[in-house]
């Protein structure tokens, strides 16, 4: 194992400094684990709080900042944080305004988020809205989730819902933003390599020279079925058709394109995938109104690529163009 570490237990607590010496705009809670936005929390702004394993950099602390996410907690690697965390962070940003919590549909995470909505209003009085992403098109159930896993919309989601909040919506229309978002998104990744957590020093997964894992989920759970390698074009397809069957889109539903990198593919091999899946789309005829390419919501060091497809009106567009300030997005400032 090759990592730019010092000891593998200390490597949250260790990045976490990091961020905070890096981004002067952000505080962080090192007792909780915890980025936060300085000043928090705004007054009369519905607070947004997200949160899950490390080792998805920039998600989710990357989003923290004007017009996304007020807070993030950071659990140990591939691991969801506790309810005492989220619900530190959940008092952190609560501005009389109410509390919007983005789960990724993930066992433990919902289970503690939800424990921590609990705990919120009965301490504090808080309201909490909790919505729940699960736009992995690639499987069912998996190793650590009943029903689909939450995946590349959630980065949308956080984009869109913190723009919402941003403009002073109150906590029942940032949600109702929300839930378009998840219900309007699909997503399908697959892997080239498996990744290796500090703490385990090994390969989670054998994966031969010669093999993909298609389908593959985002702490390296297995996917749909294990291929043989395949040139950019075909394995485009095998991710975008997918995406088109479950939730059909057509001309009249402009979509934001989003190919994701899961920590360990180059930019120039994200943009060739967006070449292929600009390509796919156009022959469906479906318009790509806007992009985003790059690693966002990543798996360490797993070689590989998702791609996300949301479907949008003219109002979700003015959304995601709204200014947004965050150490992993920022335009319109």
């Amino acid at each position: 194992m090759k990592k730019l570490i010092n000891d593998p237990n200390d490597v949250v607590v260790e990045a976490l400094l990091g961020i905070e010496a890096a981004h002067p705009d952000l505080q962080v809670d090192h007792q909780n684990k915890i980025i936060y936005r300085a000043g928090a929390p705004k007054q009369g702004k519905v607070g947004i709080i997200s949160g899950g394993g490390s080792g998805h950099e920039p998600l989710h602390g990357g989003f923290v900042g004007l017009g996304m996410l007020d807070a993030a907690c950071a659990g140990e690697v591939f691991t969801s944080p506790v309810p005492d965390q989220m619900l530190a962070a959940t008092k952190l940003v609560d501005g009389g305004a109410g509390v919007l919590h983005v789960v990724k549909n993930y066992t433990g995470d919902v289970m503690n988020f939800e424990m921590a909505a609990e705990l919120a209003a009965a301490e504090t009085g808080a309201r909490v809205v909790s919505v729940v992403t699960d736009d992995d098109v690639a499987v069912q159930d998996s190793t650590w989730t009943a029903g689909r896993r939450g995946v590349g919309v959630t980065v949308l989601l956080e984009k869109i819902a913190g723009a919402a909040a941003e403009q002073g919506r109150d906590l029942d229309a940032v949600a109702k933003i929300a839930q378009t978002v998840n219900a309007n998104g699909r997503s399908m990744g697959l892997a080239l390599t498996s990744c290796t957590v500090p703490a385990v020093g090994h390969p989670t997964f054998d994966l031969g020279e010669a093999e993909m894992e298609l389908g593959v989920g985002i702490h390296g759970e297995p996917g749909r079925q294990r291929l043989p390698l395949a040139p950019a074009k075909d394995i485009a397809e095998m991710l975008v058709e997918p995406i088109l069957a479950d939730l059909p889109f057509t001309s009249d539903d402009p979509v934001i394109a989003f190919v994701n990198g899961l920590g360990g593919t180059p930019l120039i091999e994200l943009y060739l995938m967006y070449n292929e899946v600009n390509r796919i789309l156009s022959g469906h005829g479906v318009q790509i109104a806007r992009s985003l390419v790059g690693s966002y919501i990543t798996s360490l060091d797993m070689a590989g690529t998702s791609v996300t497809l949301l479907k949008v009106d003219d109002e979700l567009l003015s959304l995601w163009d709204a200014p947004v300030s965050t150490p992993a997005l920022r335009w319109g400032i």
